[in-house]
């Protein structure tokens, strides 16, 4: 399970490199930005697997049967840690039930990425996915916001006005961090009250996926311990 770039090429590590160069086959979302990645790299003459959503059984049956013949494969998704709301979870399910070993390869992550620059209180949070698009999304998001702890959640473009407003209806005084477009050229950091986030989203393109981090307004900012020095 290798994590590959969310944006910047760079930022991928010496052991995936290592692990994609190494490996006889790599499963991927989309062959052709596995290629680019695989061209970065200067990793050549590998057999690309498709695996989404869309032909998962297919998928996970042909690399289970490649794994049980001995040969060594990667998973990797479009950008970010396989499984952490991306493909991944059934590809495990099915290998454990079969006995067969899969083996993390750390890196980059969206969730990870946004939690590091993140002004509010992160010492322990709620990691919530993406929400569902129409059915039960109401209330999934009631519970969500009924939690006195930062919740953590990904956003698309196209709904990311939508979630503002809903917010604004359950919890209107909470504070929002924004991450956009993390680690690409027009990357963006934003904090603020949910008037503020739409004020900016207003005049600003909405592109990429949106990690968006909420804190309700009761939950209140923790006090560091302060401690004293060891005389000895």
């Amino acid at each position: 399970m290798v994590a590959t770039p969310l944006g910047n090429l760079d930022d991928v590590t010496i052991r995936a490199i290592e692990t994609l160069k190494t490996v006889e086959a790599i499963a991927c979302e989309d062959t052709r930005r596995a290629s680019i990645l695989l061209r970065h790299l200067d990793i050549a003459g590998k057999k690309l697997i498709s695996y989404h959503s869309f032909n998962e059984e297919k998928a996970i049956e042909r690399i289970t049967r490649m794994l049980e013949d001995g040969i060594d494969l990667a998973l990797i998704t479009d950008a970010g840690t396989p499984a952490l709301s991306d493909p991944g979870y059934s590809i495990l399910a099915a290998l454990n039930e079969k006995g067969l070993k899969a083996v993390p390869i750390p890196g980059p992550s969206a969730l990870s990425a946004a939690i590091s620059v993140c002004p509010l209180p992160t010492s322990s949070f709620f990691f919530a996915g993406f929400l569902p698009h129409k059915k039960g999304r109401k209330t999934r998001l009631e519970q969500l916001c009924s939690m006195q702890t930062l919740i953590v959640l990904y956003e698309s473009p196209f709904r990311i006005h939508k979630l503002l407003d809903e917010l604004e209806a359950l919890i209107p005084n909470a504070r929002i961090f924004i991450g956009r477009e993390m680690t690409k050229i027009h990357e963006e950091y934003l904090t603020g009250s949910i008037p503020d986030m739409r004020l900016h989203l207003s005049t600003a393109k909405t592109r990429g996926e949106f990690v968006v981090a909420i804190q309700p307004p009761e939950q209140k900012t923790a006090k560091k311990r302060k401690y004293d020095a060891d005389p000895h």
